[in-house]
């Protein structure tokens, strides 16, 4: 079945390598490799909702033939082919669709099995705003298309005004985001901790402890957040977990409990960054004004 797929995709990059002009671009992802593609791509799948985010903001959405099982934003993705995620990407399906470029997370195994198959790839990591800035320019390049350079100016513009919009009384808050159960906080170092600080905030996970890592629960309550704000992943009581009710945040409820549709705007290293920053600056600002309630 693979060799089938891999016979039609190779007919239709010859098709269209046929029907495009003599021209050749080159741009090194994340990976650190070069990759060159004969014309800019037009089947273009993207296997993080992230990328998928970033094609359609810079006017490329019509170039998408697929996307990965979770991109659900803009609405034209949602009636896209599904072909999987990082950990269980539907090579056989990937080749029969015959794109001339996939992107992927820079470390997603699915990358030497693609290569392998003579699909073109481009690796994108993604983890911090700096992390975001790059793959904006980088898939702009990629697809060359316009706007990268506006797009991500209005990124920058939107955080600055969400950071002068916050009240004073909500900066140097002491903020815990939890990413999920286990417990999974957002660190300093991930894209929702450098938000945080961007608002003034300050996170109790510190960088050296990594992006998104699993803490012991007794760490949260040693550190007393004054702000506890949930991801969708996130359930229960926070009073019945051991200790908890101890924390200022759940004792005095400042606790934001984000909806599925929030904590993937939240939750997503992309161009829908300002948008995070608005949900999280509301947290703030809704905490501050129960603390002087």
């Amino acid at each position: 079945m693979v060799d089938a797929a891999r016979r039609i995709a190779c007919a239709a990059l010859c098709l269209c390598a046929l029907a495009w002009p003599a021209h050749a671009a080159t741009v090194v992802d994340d990976r650190g490799v070069a990759v060159t593609l004969p014309a800019p791509p037009q089947r273009v799948i993207t296997m993080l909702p992230s990328l998928a985010e970033t094609v359609c903001e810079l006017g490329a959405c019509g170039r998408l033939v697929a996307v990965d099982s979770f991109s659900d934003w803009p609405d034209s993705v949602r009636r896209l082919p599904r072909v999987g995620g990082v950990a269980d990407a539907n090579i056989e399906r990937i080749v029969a669709l015959a794109p001339d470029l996939v992107l992927l997370s820079a470390t997603s195994p699915a990358i030497g099995r693609l290569q392998s198959l003579g699909v073109p790839v481009f690796g994108v990591e993604l983890k911090t705003v700096a992390d975001v800035k790059r793959s904006v320019h980088a898939i702009g390049r990629v697809l060359e298309v316009p706007g990268a350079t506006a797009l991500w100016q209005r990124i920058e513009a939107g955080l600055a005004h969400a950071a002068r919009a916050l009240p004073a009384q909500a900066r140097g808050t002491t903020v815990y985001f939890e990413v999920s159960a286990g417990p999974y906080a957002a660190g300093e170092a991930s894209h929702i901790g450098e938000l945080l600080a961007r608002l003034g905030a300050v996170n109790i996970v510190p960088a050296r402890l990594g992006s998104v890592p699993k803490l012991n629960p007794e760490f949260v309550v040693r550190a007393d957040p004054q702000v506890i704000m949930l991801a969708a992943e996130s359930d229960g009581p926070l009073a019945e977990r051991p200790g908890w009710n101890r924390i200022r945040a759940v004792r005095e409820g400042r606790v934001c409990r984000f909806t599925p549709a929030e904590s993937n705007v939240v939750s997503r290293p992309g161009p829908r960054l300002v948008e995070a920053a608005q949900i999280l600056a509301r947290c703030l600002r809704d905490a501050a004004a129960r603390s002087k309630a």
